[in-house]
């Protein structure tokens, strides 16, 4: 099998399997030589080549998994991962194509008219991983806390996989997205490069800590929400303290806006879209005798509604504006809008759900709740119907160690279980 290096050399095209790409103690066994046996869940359940492929190759999708881990890459800033993907594609004699802005990367596999697309996001986290892991983030202040690394491997096992097919009923378009932690999202890059050109359905798929290895969770209708960013800068003549009616009390403002805004919110709105406002950083003064001339208030703003969202923007534009008139503090609105809901539609669910009991049976089937989180995805299905499924990634035993944390960890069975997912989901929606 193939060893990658925890280090940044990004490996070359291989020859029959053959090359070796370096030698990390993150990366080997007590042996010296190769990874630990893949447990593979849906072993046997065909169709055979897939069977074959993970028999040979599924101990390089967890190679791969660890060199990402390792080596993980910020938004927009995915470039040897993105080398490294097209590098794993050229290998198995595909034609990656990178986007240009340099990072994310289309490829197709198959012939034919019928088109299905596979999506991964391949970017990291803002954070310090401290998991203890022997293949843990090499860089400070990134980690792939979110499970991006195991998506990204995912669809690379699948891209080869599909490649090893004597024959496939149409084409898949693998789409390695960049950037999906950064609103508004890589897939809109993906979508204005001609991603989805000629694609009549896409999926995609997310590490879930809360189900347990061989559990897929999906669901019709809404899995993520919409996901916007609010910021509020405030400005004051300033002054002293002790004579605030002789200016504008600046952060008496921000304290007004900062309780009153969502509870006005959850007013204006039907309360079943599951709206809320929450905010994250507050800034102003230095003096506690002194009126600051300026401050800033940060905040998303989430709904599981599309109409909703779409009348939000004017909606906090004008509560802001008449919870701050009586205040005498100018103000600027910065409102930023993030992603839409997500919404699987019925036709491309059922198709999943056929892919998920192909590959591991009825049982693998489970029901899962819209999320608060924003997802990028969910542009993609502004274009083309589509369904998203989340992927349980816990061992059963021990704590459940959840997303976006610096200890968040995953169970590597769920790597072969996504490949499984990806292929069968592909083939059913070629069918």
């Amino acid at each position: 099998m193939t060893v990658l290096d925890s280090r940044r050399e990004i490996p070359g095209d291989r020859d029959a399997r053959a090359a070796s790409f370096g030698a990390s103690d993150a990366l080997l066994t007590a042996d010296g030589v190769s990874m630990a046996p893949v447990t593979d869940l849906g072993a046997g359940r065909g169709p055979y080549w897939l069977d074959d492929w993970l028999k040979r190759g599924g101990a390089d999708v967890v190679a791969w998994r660890r060199h990402i881990h390792a080596n993980p890459e910020l938004s927009r800033h995915e470039y040897a991962t993105t080398e490294l993907i097209c590098a794993v594609l050229r290998s198995a004699g595909l034609e990656p194509r990178v986007l240009p802005g340099g990072t994310g990367v289309l490829c197709d596999v198959g012939s034919g008219p019928a088109c299905v697309a596979l999506r991964a996001d391949i970017d990291a986290l803002p954070l310090t991983e401290a998991t203890g892991l022997p293949y843990a983030s090499t860089v400070e202040g990134a980690a792939h806390a979110c499970g991006h690394d195991a998506h990204t491997s995912i669809l690379l096992g699948a891209a080869l996989a599909l490649a090893s097919a004597p024959e496939l009923p149409g084409r898949v378009r693998l789409i390695f997205q960049h950037a999906e932690e950064v609103m508004p999202g890589g897939a809109l890059d993906v979508i204005e490069a001609g991603g989805l050109e000629g694609v009549d359905r896409i999926f995609g798929l997310h590490c879930d800590p809360r189900l347990q290895v061989g559990q897929v969770g999906s669901r019709v209708g809404a899995v993520t929400s919409a996901a916007d960013l609010i910021e509020l800068r405030l400005t004051s003549p300033g002054g002293h303290t002790s004579r605030p009616h002789l200016t504008a009390d600046l952060v008496h403002a921000l304290g007004v806006v900062i309780t009153s805004l969502p509870s006005l919110l959850s007013r204006r709105v039907d309360p079943r879209s599951g709206t809320v406002l929450v905010w994250g950083a507050v800034h102003a003064g230095q003096a506690a005798n002194a009126v600051p001339q300026d401050g800033a208030l940060r905040g998303t703003l989430r709904t599981a509604e599309y109409d909703v969202w779409k009348a939000l923007e004017p909606l906090v534009a004008s509560s802001v504006e008449s919870l701050l008139a009586p205040t005498g503090v100018g103000f600027e609105l910065d409102y930023r809008r993030g992603v839409p809901p997500l919404v699987c539609d019925q036709e491309s669910t059922a198709l999943l759900r056929a892919g998920v009991t192909a590959a591991l049976g009825e049982q693998a089937l489970t029901g899962t709740e819209q999320s608060s989180g924003g997802e990028d995805f969910a542009w993609y299905l502004q274009h083309i119907p589509g369904a998203f499924f989340r992927l349980g990634v816990w061992s059963g035993e021990g704590e459940m160690r959840d997303l976006h944390r610096p200890t968040f960890e995953l169970d590597e069975r769920a790597l072969a279980v996504g490949v499984r997912c990806m292929v069968h989901t592909a083939l059913a929606a070629l069918a």
